[in-house]
């Protein structure tokens, strides 16, 4: 009689990064999906969370700067004592703008300048929470997200049913905006032929079939999607094996709006088709599309 084998725990998920970047959102979000959570649990108890029994369930637990004890250096310290427990951290970040904005639209207090301007307070938290992204096991930039989109890149994300383990994220975005923060490996589409340049097709994206057959038509365009492919057959299914939970391809070229979309959508499509949980965003496409909501 063959051996039965050990099934996975549940996931532990440590949820931490500035305030205002998203943290109370995803932690319902994780909560919808079917995750135990805990919020702001005082660093102290992480310990004993770690080494005592086993959650019948995925667990989700906020950390952040307003929990007792908080010290980078000490979450750190805790999880490379415990990796047996295996917990993924989650980093939810946001840029300086953006989190001004949001304190400025709710009028709240930021938590480490409650008497002072709220700048204040992001540049304090900033400064503290140095390093843990760069520790994440999955990176998040709520700067272009609204509460809705990144309660789905969550769902994308953590889907308890998830067969590989293993959650691709893809995303399209434009060099003049700068690359994408946490991404794990970046691809430059810029040398296809560029449909800005054919009136007839200026105004669509690269979700539009005149513009895709376009991209396609590039002769260099096939063989670098097939290395493209051959690379991902490679590299996932080592991610997987290593225990990495979470994988980010960026895919840019100029504006953001054509090649890169373009060859975005036939990747994610492509590892979608071989079993991959796959999310898929294109960044300078909902910039615009909130930016047109804005002025209605």
């Amino acid at each position: 009689m063959a051996a039965m084998s050990n099934p996975q725990p549940p996931r532990l998920l440590l949820i931490t990064g500035p305030a205002g970047a998203g943290r109370t959102t995803a932690i319902r979000a994780l909560e919808d999906l079917g995750f135990e959570a805990i919020d702001n649990l005082p660093l102290g108890l992480l310990p004993r969370l770690l080494t005592g029994t086993a959650p019948e369930r995925p667990l989700a637990v906020g950390i952040d700067t307003r929990s007792r004890g908080f010290a980078p250096e000490a979450l750190l310290a805790t999880l490379d004592a415990e990796p047996d427990q295996m917990p993924e951290l989650v980093f939810l970040d946001c840029n300086e703008e953006t989190l001004l904005r949001r304190f400025s639209e709710t009028r709240r207090r930021h938590p480490l300048a409650p008497a002072e301007s709220p700048i204040i307070g992001i540049r304090r938290e900033r400064d503290m929470l140095a390093g843990l992204g760069d520790r994440a096991g999955v990176y998040i930039d709520t700067s272009d997200m609204s509460p809705h989109d990144l309660k789905a890149e969550i769902g994308r994300l953590f889907k308890t049913d998830s067969s590989h383990g293993l959650s691709v994220s893809v995303q399209s975005f434009s060099y003049k905006r700068g690359t994408p923060r946490g991404v794990d490996m970046i691809f430059d589409c810029r040398f296809l032929q560029n449909p800005h340049w054919q009136s007839e097709l200026r105004a669509m994206n690269g979700t539009d079939a005149p513009v895709a057959r376009y991209i396609a038509a590039d002769p260099l365009f096939a063989p670098f999607f097939q290395q493209l492919d051959d690379m991902c057959k490679l590299l996932l299914p080592a991610y997987r094996k290593e225990g990495k939970s979470y994988l980010s391809i960026g895919l840019g070229c100029s504006g953001g709006k054509h090649r890169s979309v373009f060859v975005a959508q036939e990747l994610a499509k492509t590892l979608a088709a071989q079993g991959w949980q796959v999310s898929i965003r294109h960044r300078e496409l909902e910039r615009q599309a909130s930016e047109r909501v804005g002025r209605v």
